[in-house]
């Protein structure tokens, strides 16, 4: 069974593999926005973009900056404006959006697809943490996303 990827999936690979990025050790969210060109600033309050500057909340914990790095570099690579002037429901669907591509920014599939996942869902969860620098509920979701979108296809 061949795995398709979705238009998410493809982009954050051809991203990735246009920085040379191929496995899970070299994703690092300082080596990857200073090679798409975004600036780095770490900072005690919520995490947010300000023009190609990601803002990251440097209280968290750093699977928890990792996660936010992935929501923000969303609206880096793929929104444009100024959120304070959108409707909002305009402004929901970005961040729907940019909650999603960070699932797939942080655990990418074509990095997924070449894991050994155990039979145990606990334990594929406990790898894809190790692995990746995720929390917990993270990365039972994107198992999840990833066994559906698998099994959907087949």
């Amino acid at each position: 069974m061949r795995y398709t990827y979705n238009l998410m999936e493809e982009y954050v690979k051809k991203m990735y593999n246009s920085i040379g990025i191929y496995r899970p050790h070299q994703l690092d969210m300082e080596l990857i926005a200073a090679c798409l060109g975004t600036t780095l600033i770490y900072l005690p309050y919520g995490s947010m973009t300000v023009g190609n500057a990601i803002l990251i909340d440097d209280r968290l914990s750093p699977a928890g900056q990792w996660q936010d790095f992935g929501h923000e570099l969303c609206h880096i690579e793929w929104h444009d404006g100024n959120q304070r002037v959108l409707p909002s429901s305009y402004l929901n669907y970005q961040e729907w959006k940019a909650s999603n591509f960070a699932y797939h920014a942080c655990i990418p599939t074509f990095m997924l697809e070449g894991l050994d996942l155990p039979a145990s869902e606990s334990k594929s969860i406990h790898l894809l943490q190790e692995t990746f620098n995720v929390e917990y509920e993270f990365a039972k979701k994107r198992l999840t996303q990833y066994i559906n979108n698998f099994q959907s296809i087949g």
